[in-house]
């Protein structure tokens, strides 16, 4: 019994959630929704355990300037269903951004975590703001800076 391999499990003491703030200001979608889904899972962190929450909380401002990469801006749309008859739903980027631009960063992280309990428990660490400011400044969130691709 002694030389089987025991799963670790961190002690809820060594888990601590720090806080980030992104900047979106020019922005990828996807290379900044993967970035920060990294964040909200753990992955980035020494005692990341699969089946825990052991993320950060991470707040995103200027949610209104991301941008799309190639021809998608143009092309791009969100679809749902309304759950009543004839009720498919669509909206473009362009309209999507200038009524709830907060939603396509959500959505966009939403679909790059795990679709169960924890995913949407990870889900409700993400604050996203379409200005500037946001109000979590008692929290002293460390600015976390990500490399920005030409387009």
């Amino acid at each position: 019994m002694n030389d089987l391999q025991r799963t670790f499990i961190p002690p809820r003491a060594d888990l601590r959630s720090d806080w980030h703030v992104v900047d979106a200001t020019g922005q990828i979608l996807g290379r900044l929704a993967t970035e920060v889904a990294r964040r909200l899972r753990g992955k980035h962190k020494r005692l990341f355990t699969p089946h825990l929450d052991t993320g950060d909380h991470v707040i995103v401002v200027n949610a209104s300037k991301i941008v799309l990469s190639g021809r998608k801006e143009q092309q791009k749309t969100y679809i749902w269903h309304t759950h009543y008859p004839e009720g498919l739903r669509h909206k473009s980027f362009h309209k999507l951004r200038s009524e709830r631009p907060e939603r396509i960063i959500e959505k966009a992280v939403w679909g790059m975590l795990p679709k169960n309990r924890l995913g949407r428990r990870l889900l409700t660490k993400l604050r996203v703001y379409a200005g500037p400011e946001h109000p979590h400044r008692a929290q002293q969130p460390a600015t976390l800076s990500l490399v920005t691709r030409k387009r």
